[in-house]
């Protein structure tokens, strides 16, 4: 039997309908999904999709840190964490569509909890080196561990500051010979002394007694007690603490920096494509101020970088 005439209209109709409902579907996929539901990078996160997707399912890159360390990372009166690391890491965060997450952890464990799956990245004023990159204790020299990646992106080297108005005679680092240091335990400023109390020895003079500690505040008020005759450290944070510790009034910085070396966010071996998304990231908060108005915030604008390096200390 033929379909009555008067319905071909109600059918052709019912199909412009769905074919309208359909069009109507796409238009309304935002530019944040694909057509798979996947999110897709946006103008508000515009190197999103360079991140494992893992990651973009969390929505967090967890940060293991040592938060003891002004101005590079620390608590405020609020407690807070702020400093120069959590600045870079809020702006990596618009550029890649997650939040940092900084977790508390002593600094000479953070490579290790990275290799666990702790933390996604370790970001702590870590300065990149070849030992760290390749796995190697700097005093043995033998390899410890698989090693981490770097992306670097601040410059710093080692400072003396001791008690303000106090020197004890130092000028120079071969003047730490015979003297009573204090240090933060892992760190490069460690090494350094290491280095120079072996100079001593070489030289036949007097070796420097070495005091680590957890964090580099424990040191300082070991210093600021009398209990040693200086203290070691990376340069932002030498001249942070003379600036305000005390009002001014504790501490100063003697001698000259040295050693200046690149601080790296360190990554996993092997996670390349992490790797390449904060790499990305941090170049393009170079490229649009963000990292120059966040330098000039916290008054350290000589150990600002130009471009995102992988891998560049020795």
């Amino acid at each position: 039997m033929t379909r009555p005439p008067a319905a071909r209209p109600a059918l052709a109709a019912v199909a412009a309908t769905g074919l309208l409902s359909l069009l109507a579907a796409c238009g309304n996929q935002t530019k944040d999904e694909a057509a798979d539901g996947v999110p897709s990078a946006t103008s508000a996160a515009p190197l999103a999709d360079k991140l494992p997707q893992a990651i973009r399912d969390k929505g967090v890159i967890k940060v293991g840190s040592d938060i003891a360390y002004p101005p590079v990372e620390f608590k405020d009166s609020s407690g807070k964490v702020v400093g120069i690391d959590p600045d870079i890491a809020d702006a990596l965060g618009k550029q890649l569509g997650v939040k940092f997450e900084f977790e508390n952890g002593t600094f000479d464990t953070l490579i290790t909890g990275l290799r666990a799956k702790r933390y996604d990245l370790a970001m702590s004023a870590m300065t990149d080196t070849k030992d760290r990159q390749n796995g190697v204790d700097p005093e043995t020299g033998k390899k410890v561990g698989e090693g981490v990646d770097f992306v670097d992106y601040f410059t710093a080297g080692v400072s003396i500051y001791t008690r303000k108005g106090d020197d004890q005679g130092i000028r120079t680092w071969a003047d730490l010979c015979g003297k009573k240091i204090v240090v933060q335990r892992g760190t490069v400023s460690e090494d350094r002394a290491k280095l120079e109390n072996a100079k001593c020895v070489k030289a036949k003079k007097d070796k420097i007694a070495t005091e680590a500690f957890d964090n580099d505040q424990q040191a300082q008020t070991r210093l600021r007690s009398g209990g040693a005759d200086a203290g070691v450290s990376d340069f932002p944070v030498a001249a942070y603490v003379a600036k305000t510790s005390g009002g001014g009034n504790d501490f100063q910085i003697v001698g000259d920096q040295v050693e200046a070396a690149p601080y790296g966010i360190a990554v996993a071996k092997g996670n390349t494509q992490l790797r390449t998304a904060i790499q990305a990231a941090l170049d393009a908060v170079i490229k649009n101020g963000e990292y120059t108005e966040i330098v000039a915030k916290w008054r350290v604008e000589a150990g600002a970088v130009t471009e995102a390096e992988i891998n560049g200390g020795t």
